[in-house]
């Protein structure tokens, strides 16, 4: 019988669904208490007990999974397509198979941006938050047709919600270094980043984080965008400097923001984000619909019983 270790909160979340297929693939599986993630320490003592991880979006170092060779760590999955948080390099290195589970719900968390969009668009959040301290107010919000969206990231996510935007009568101005003309199936326009941030009346992040990208939306970039931009963010927090956009909403250069994810998670309870009136928060959540959980676990349950069994 192979010991599993389960770290991925949306997972977790539906994890009896998945009992039946884990005592047919005879595993004895650890549900992790955990909201987000779990501290390198408390990894570095519980994997040597496992066989196989399922991981979320704590920190998988090098550190990490040499403490789990040193036991019986032989192989892990990166639940999800953000691979930021897991060094691949220390696996390759141990000789520790591992994979993520790429293209699982780029609808789910493209719909989730587009709504964001719209959502600032309108001005729904204030709306709502207004509405239930007894007022009735009547924000003249913007049009989405003939307004441009600037698209940070053209992959899975990032090619679904440019389709969404295209039919809501957005223009798209794209930026990817992955692509020099568009993808044939998307009326869209490429651009080198931050070429053109001044046309976008909406930016939204849908890309990977890396090394080159980190805090790539900042005061300098900022101060090129459109005055009033709205920003969304459902891809990685540190894609964006915060004080920046703290700054920038302050001083009303960004009139809103909708971000599902921070350069801290949970969002700390002393964040002056908590105090901008114009923004709209998520818990890290995009991708956690009941359709896209099952699918990508069962891909993740899938690759590690492959490597399990290998």
């Amino acid at each position: 019988m192979s010991k599993v270790l389960v770290t991925c909160p949306p997972m977790l979340g539906q994890i009896g669904l998945f009992e039946d297929r884990f005592a047919q693939l005879g595993w004895d599986v650890t549900a992790a208490q955990v909201v987000q993630t779990l501290s390198e320490d408390e990894l570095m003592t519980m994997l040597p007990e496992y066989d196989g991880w399922i991981i979320g979006d704590d920190p998988a170092t090098e550190q990490v999974f040499k403490a789990g060779q040193a036991g019986k760590l032989r192989a892990a999955v990166k639940w999800g397509i953000g691979v930021d948080n897991v060094n691949f390099a220390a696996c390759k290195a141990l000789g520790i198979p591992i994979s993520n589970t790429p293209n699982m719900f780029g609808a789910e968390v493209a719909d989730l941006g587009i709504t964001y969009v719209l959502s600032l668009a309108r001005e729904a959040f204030r709306i709502d938050r207004e509405i239930r301290a007894g007022g009735w107010p009547k924000p003249a919000g913007i049009s989405p047709a003939g307004r441009t969206l600037g698209l940070i990231g053209l992959g899975d996510i990032g090619r679904n919600l440019a389709k969404r935007a295209l039919a809501c009568g957005l223009k798209v101005i794209a930026y990817d270094p992955g692509f020099a003309t568009p993808p044939g199936e998307l009326d869209i326009e490429i651009a080198n980043w931050p070429e053109r941030i001044g046309e976008a009346d909406f930016l939204a992040f849908t890309c990977a984080l890396n090394a080159n990208n980190r805090h790539m939306l900042n005061a300098d970039t900022l101060a090129q965008a459109k005055d009033k931009v709205r920003v969304v963010n459902v891809a990685r927090g540190p894609l964006i400097d915060e004080q920046a956009l703290i700054a920038a909403l302050q001083s009303g250069k960004v009139h809103s923001a909708a971000l599902d994810v921070f350069e801290i998670e949970p969002l700390p309870a002393e964040s002056p984000l908590r105090t901008m009136d114009r923004c709209i928060f998520g818990s890290h959540n995009g991708s956690n619909t009941v359709d896209g959980v099952i699918r990508a676990s069962e891909r993740a349950i899938e690759l590690l019983d492959g490597y399990l069994r290998s």
